[in-house]
């Protein structure tokens, strides 16, 4: 289903759209940063499950994992209000990067910057659902270290 700014858009004649939306726990607090002219940045990662039996009725649950990246005042209000373990509705685009570390090794990321965000959870439920554990390839243990990362 379509909101009302997407079916003006095709109706438009437009026929491309880059549109994420999931809905997802916080894998840990979200990380906030500046950019070098003062943008408030914050990343944190989104998990989200799906399930399924398989073919001898087990049930089976697979999680995948976003990197979500905010600007400015809505960096400013995930980096004050979100902490591991949040529900969150999150809508942006995906864009993928490419960046050359310190030893000239070339990495690639894929993330969605976010454009609106929605806590789900009821008030101080956040807290008490800390049960997410990250997936260390995208953790301060593993993966891409964070401060390879360009802003």
């Amino acid at each position: 289903m379509y909101d009302a700014a997407t079916l003006l858009y095709l109706q438009g004649g437009k026929k491309m759209i880059n549109k994420a939306i999931l809905i997802g726990r916080l894998g840990k607090d979200p990380e906030v940063k500046y950019t070098p002219d003062g943008t408030m940045v914050t990343n944190f990662t989104l998990a989200t499950d799906e399930q399924w039996k398989d073919k001898n009725g087990e049930k089976v649950q697979k999680t995948e994992w976003h990197r979500i990246v905010t600007y400015r005042k809505l960096a400013e209000i995930c980096g004050n209000y979100l902490v591991k373990g949040s529900l969150v509705f999150i809508e942006g685009k995906i864009q993928n990067r490419s960046w050359d570390d310190k030893d000239g090794v070339k990495h690639y990321m894929t993330e969605i910057v976010a454009n609106e965000m929605k806590m789900l959870d009821s008030k101080g439920q956040a807290k008490a659902s800390n049960d997410v554990t990250p997936d260390p390839a995208y953790g301060s243990s593993g993966g891409t270290p964070m401060e390879d990362v360009p802003f």
